[in-house]
């Protein structure tokens, strides 16, 4: 199924008895039919676009369509580029980790979290250790109790087929910390 972008109505597309018109520098001339409004775009060379159509009457701008279309996909790309996506990490282990493995996949969990990356922790359950998922919610609360100074819980433990998870997202004075620690490593 594909979507399709709304775009602004132009020209003959305007089916409405009235529109406000205004002119390419700003200037209202007036309430008028859609006929006369594109009988002035075009003595102007130029298109009469729907800028406002929810509007009562509907507002409409003299201007070129192809430049209004390129400044709004221009403006965009820009919105996107500057929009802040917040990475996924997953750590993926057994529930019955051995201490070590434990504090490594902490460690790692904790950079994560400090770098602003949202971490999901996976507890994998094999065979009939499915029987055990009360010892994996546990496992799974004092990891995220272990890592409660630089995160929060976004999604407590859930169960997804062979897998129970934890969705948590990092702390801003915990994001902020580490950044100032960063930076006097960085000295």
């Amino acid at each position: 199924m594909e979507v399709r972008k709304i775009e602004p109505r132009v020209n003959w597309q305007i089916r409405v008895r009235k529109i406000r018109v205004i002119d390419e520098n700003g200037k209202q001339l007036g309430i008028m039919t859609p006929k006369e409004g594109m009988r002035i775009a075009q003595q102007k060379g130029l298109d009469l676009v729907e800028v406002a159509p929810k509007a009562s009457p509907p507002v409409c701008k003299i201007m070129d369509y192809g430049k209004y279309m390129y400044e709004q996909k221009k403006r965009a790309r820009e919105a996107k580029k500057h929009q802040k996506t917040a990475e996924l990490k997953e750590i993926r282990f057994k529930y019955d980790i051995a201490d070590h493995d434990y504090r490594f996949k902490l460690r790692h969990a904790e950079k994560f979290l400090r770098s602003g990356k949202r971490v999901k922790i996976s507890i994998i359950f094999r065979g009939r250790e499915v029987v055990h998922a009360d010892l994996g919610r546990k496992m799974l609360e004092k990891f995220a109790s272990d890592l409660s100074h630089v995160s929060n819980i976004e999604q407590y433990p859930r169960m997804d087929g062979r897998m129970m998870s934890i969705l948590l997202v990092p702390n801003p004075e915990a994001i902020e910390k580490g950044d100032e620690e960063n930076a006097e490593d960085e000295k």
